[in-house]
Formats: C-alpha cells, sequence, structure tokens
C-alpha cells in the first residue's frame, strides 16, 4: 500500500505540473460522471490526492513542516523571520490553497452522495474527504479566524450569494469541523497501514484540533481577537480533545519508544509503536532536503537562548533554582571547538539529540559528516544547531544534498496525544497525579527527569499569567516538540501569548551560545552582549496584535464587497 501512493502520488504531481490540476475544475483532469464516482480504484486515485496535505520533511523539492518553519521563539532565521505578512497581498497561496482544498473535498462528498459503491465503501471515501474538509478549513480559521463555510460545490458563476457572501463566523465554521471530524472517526476505519487513511489518524487530528480550539476560545480577547473568551465552548472543545485522546490511549496499539531520536531520523517508520501516521520517502524516489539543511554549508537556524534555557536541569528544576552546574560558556576541546558537552550533560536529554555538542558560527565552523573527502563546515546562527533530524549511519551524499533525504516525516505520533491529553485535562481542572503519570511522566522518565507533580515548584521563568502545572505542561511540549511542525508558533496563538516573539521586549529570542570562552579572531564579526552571549541578528521583530490573523488578501476584499478586512489590516 505505501509504495502504491508514492508511486500514485509522484505521477499525479507530474499531471500537475502540467495542468495545474489543483487550481482547475477537477472535471477538467477526468470524465466526472456517476460512472467514476462508483469504481473504487477512481475514487480512491481521487482521494489519494489528499495525502499531498500533509507536506512532512518537504514535497516537490521545497521546504517542509519541520525545521523551516522557524518564525518562533525557539529558532533564529539568518536571514530574519518576520510575521507571514506585514502588509495586505494581493493574493495568497494559504487563503488560494485552503479554498482549494475545499473544494476538492466537496467535489467528492457531493458526487459520492448519489455513488452505487456499497454504503460502507462509499462512507468511507466519504469520511476520507470529510477529514479533509476538516484540515482545510482548520488551517483557514487559525490563520484568518472568520470564513465562508462551503458545504457544496459552486456550479453557478451567477450564484453571486455563495460567491460573495459574508464570511462565516469562525465559532460556527469549528462546530462544523468537529462534526467532519467524528464522521471520519465513524466511516473511515482501521488500517494497519501508517501511511494510510484510518479512523486512529482521524482521532489524532481530533485530538489536535479540539485541543487548538479548545485554549483558543478560554484565551481569546475582544480586544485583540475580535471575540471574548468562552469558558462553556472551551470546555466542550477540550472534553472533545480528551476523548479522542484517550480512545488513542486506551486502544494499546501505541507505546513511546525508547529513543526520541528515531521518530525523526528513522528510514521506516513502518513498524514504530509512537508512530500514528506518517509521511514515507524512499531512496531515489521520493526525497526531501530538510536533513542537508542541518548539516550541510548553509547557515542553520539555530537554537535560541531562550529554547535552550527552557530545557529543566537533571534534578526536574530550571536554571533559576536548580543546585546543578549552571555555567554556560563551555570550554575549548582538543580540536580547538567549544564544546557543551558538560552542560548536556546535566539537563533534559532531549536537548543533546535536538542540538550538538559543539557550538560554530561564521569562522569557527564544524563539520558532524565526517567523510575524509567532505570538506563542508557547518555554522548556525546562535552557534547552536540542529542535529535531531540527521541519520549519522547514511551515506554523506544522502545527508549533503538538496533533495536527497529519505529518511520518514512523522505526522501524527503518539507523544503528541499524550501531551494533548494532559494539557486539555489540566486546563478543564480535572487532571490528576495519575493521569500525569500516563502522559508527560512518561516524556518526563525518557527525557532523564523526574516525575512531574500537581504542585510543581514555581519557576521565575513562567512570564505567562498561569499556574505552575500548566507552565510545566506547556514547557514539556515546548521542548517535545521543538523544531517540529509549526507547532510553537501556533500554540502561542492559543495560549494568547503571540506577544512573546517580540524581539524587543524578549532579547534571548534574538541570543545565543554563550561564547565568552571562544577565542575571537581577527575578522570575526559578530557580536556578543555584556555577557557574553552571541547576539543573532541587529534586526528584531516587533509585536502588534493585528498579528494574531492574517490580512485577507486585496483580491478578495475588491471582488466581494462584503468581505470585511481583519482587525488592524484596514
Amino acid at each position: 500500500m505505501r509504495k502504491s501512493i508514492i508511486y500514485g502520488l509522484a505521477s499525479l504531481l507530474l499531471l500537475t505540473a502540467c495542468d495545474d490540476f489543483l487550481s482547475k475544475d477537477p472535471r477538467d483532469t477526468f470524465i466526472n460522471n456517476p460512472s467514476f464516482w462508483s469504481n473504487s480504484n477512481d475514487v480512491t486515485s481521487y482521494t489519494n490526492y489528499f495525502y499531498t496535505n500533509y507536506v512532512g520533511y518537504s514535497q516537490n523539492g521545497g521546504y517542509g513542516w519541520f525545521y523551516f518553519k522557524s518564525l518562533s521563539d525557539d529558532q533564529l532565521n539568518p536571514g530574519f523571520d518576520n510575521w507571514t505578512y506585514t502588509t495586505i497581498p494581493n493574493n495568497s497561496s494559504y487563503w488560494s490553497d485552503g479554498f482549494t482544498g475545499v473544494r476538492r473535498a466537496n467535489y467528492a462528498i457531493q458526487n459520492l452522495a448519489t455513488s452505487s459503491l456499497p454504503a460502507s465503501t462509499k462512507n468511507r471515501f466519504i469520511g476520507i474527504a470529510r477529514l479533509n474538509r476538516a484540515w482545510s478549513y482548520y488551517q483557514l480559521v487559525r490563520e484568518y479566524g472568520d470564513v465562508q463555510w462551503l458545504s457544496d460545490v459552486i456550479q453557478d458563476p451567477n450564484d453571486t450569494t455563495a460567491i460573495y457572501g459574508e464570511r462565516t463566523d469562525r465559532d460556527v465554521v469549528m462546530d462544523s469541523v468537529l462534526t467532519d471530524l467524528d464522521y471520519a472517526i465513524a466511516n473511515i476505519g482501521s488500517s494497519s497501514d501508517k501511511t494510510a487513511w484510518s479512523s486512529n489518524m482521524a482521532r489524532a487530528m481530533k485530538s489536535d484540533i479540539c485541543l487548538y480550539e479548545g485554549t483558543y476560545c478560554k484565551y481569546r480577547t475582544l480586544a485583540d481577537n475580535g471575540k471574548a473568551p468562552d469558558a462553556s465552548r472551551a470546555q466542550r472543545f477540550l472534553q472533545e480533545s480528551v476523548k479522542a485522546s484517550e480512545e488513542l490511549i486506551n486502544s494499546g496499539k501505541y507505546s513511546l519508544t525508547t529513543n526520541y531520536g528515531e521518530i525523526y531520523n528513522s528510514l521506516d517508520l513502518t513498524s514504530n509503536r509512537e508512530i500514528i501516521f506518517f509521511r514515507n520517502y524512499e531512496q531515489d524516489i521520493v526525497m526531501h532536503g530538510l536533513v542537508d539543511y542541518t548539516c550541510g554549508s548553509t547557515e542553520i537556524r539555530g537554537i535560541t537562548k531562550d529554547a535552550f534555557d527552557a530545557f529543566l536541569f537533571r534534578d526536574g528544576k530550571p536554571r533559576a533554582t536548580t543546585t546543578l552546574d549552571t555555567d554556560d560558556k563551555g570550554t575549548l576541546n582538543a580540536n580547538g571547538n567549544l564544546s557543551i558537552s558538560k552542560q548536556l550533560s546535566v539537563r533534559d536529554k532531549r536537548l543533546s539529540v535536538l542540538t550538538d555538542s559543539i557550538v560554530y558560527i561564521g569562522g569557527h565552523g564544524w563539520c558532524r559528516p565526517n567523510d575524509a573527502g567532505y570538506k563542508g563546515e557547518m555554522t548556525s546562527s546562535t552557534g547552536y544547531g540542529v542535529r535531531k533530524f540527521d541519520n549519522t549511519t547514511l551515506d554523506t551524499y544522502y545527508r549533503t544534498n538538496t533533495n536527497t533525504g529519505y529518511t520518514d516525516a512523522p505526522i501524527y505520533w503518539y507523544a503528541v496525544i499524550l501531551l494533548n491529553e494532559a494539557e486539555a485535562k489540566a486546563e478543564l481542572g480535572t487532571i490528576t497525579q495519575d493521569d500525569l503519570d500516563k502522559t508527560v511522566n512518561q516524556l518526563q522518565a525518557r527525557a532523564g527527569l523526574p516525575n512531574m507533580t500537581l504542585n510543581p515548584e514555581a519557576d521565575p521563568a513562567n512570564n505567562m499569567g498561569v499556574s505552575n502545572l500548566i507552565w510545566e505542561i506547556r514547557r514539556c511540549r515546548r521542548c517535545e516538540l521543538m523544531t517540529d511542525n509549526w507547532y510553537r508558533y501556533w500554540d502561542l496563538v492559543r495560549w494568547h501569548q503571540l506577544d512573546k516573539l517580540d524581539g524587543n521586549t524578549n532579547v534571548n529570542i534574538n541570543r545565543g551560545a554563550n561564547l565568552t570562552n571562544m577565542p575571537k579572531l581577527e575578522g570575526d564579526k559578530y557580536t556578543t552582549d555584556a555577557n557574553g552571549y552571541l547576539i543573532g541578528l541587529s534586526r528584531v521583530r516587533t509585536y502588534d496584535k493585528k498579528y494574531y490573523f492574517f490580512p485577507i488578501p486585496s483580491s478578495q476584499t475588491t471582488l466581494n464587497k462584503k468581505m470585511k478586512q481583519n482587525p488592524g489590516w484596514e
């Protein structure tokens, strides 16, 4: 099944390059008649295209969801990550791709309604389409807030009410998203293939989406988001997140791997019990470029000091209260490299999987690939690299060339479900010690940390106005998912903490390693602050509350006078 999907998608992608498949009516690329929608093979081919919604490490040689989504407080892009939009664009792929996905899903849902396929088969395909309609609308609502809800394909170009109507309240849209997810869970069915659609994949998506919606509705504000908090709505969606998470946890099908790095750098995730759904890559067939960007000569989007300091010490305490050695200056090793091995040895084990034990910057490069013939050196914007995606058993060629990587990409996995369950219950106020032990404490144990309790010690760094427990659960999530799938950015949005990306008030998101013990060579151009920490960029990002939403493309507001612009973008 897995390889058939890969080859099918590869062929379909060739077709789209020639015929701009998604921008055209699907009828331009196949004979749209009842026989098509009543042929299981034809409908399978149609729904297989939805797999391209899940980019993973990359698609068609472009950037993927991991590492490259560095607009956060976790990484520093040497090219500078500003807000996705600072001015109103004429057009936007976020908008157009989102509604293209909705239309494609609606096309299947509408035509399958009259299919002569057996009811269970037909309902499974409709479930797949509704799952992906939910996915597309979830992206649109996160980005734009209110968006038009379209449950049918608009066939009549003169139907101005549907085409030029007002945007639908985002709460109403998300209610429909939940309905779609529940239909998908009830009808898609099980699969032993973790690259194929399944009800458990739909449950994982529901766990994520409902956690987002529940916390967003709890923390949003009328001034910044245009809608006041809604405690009842938040409770309902958080409970739905718990329900989906517990169905996966209680299934007994999933467990944590003992090796945190296996999730990110494995050649085959098929038998990994932590994986729920993944994107497969195959050597010399379908490949990605992620690894090259984290171990090649392109300057790495390094881990910030703010992110580095988020990791607990092995005694379970943060930097401010630990009794372990907090010296972070590093020492010069026999090769003249600045080593932070000692620092990593007393920290959360995930940190040493995430970043290298050597600090490297321009003029002081270092090479992780150690083939005798390879001469490239790595540099990082912060001195801290990103190594968890690199599989060092592969030939250097496959690690250091664009679009030659073939490690598999996780899309939904068990660690995320455990994090969702713990956070949702903590936000509901129903979490028990047993809940913690079944969820985040499994992750704590893998990270070499003591168990979290219901009343953790206060961390002076807690700047989010939440309880010590919620702060620590959020910390665990941040450290577990660092550089993953744009999670951090959207976590800050749903917690109403997007101001943490302002570099003027949060200077450590523009700082890197302590370079006090790194000899400064003639010609070195890096600068440090008064305490010896690398200043990654002279330019800093400034927060404005309007960034909680993307601006509606001007082409849309020009065509549709009822389409009002988002707050702050008028």
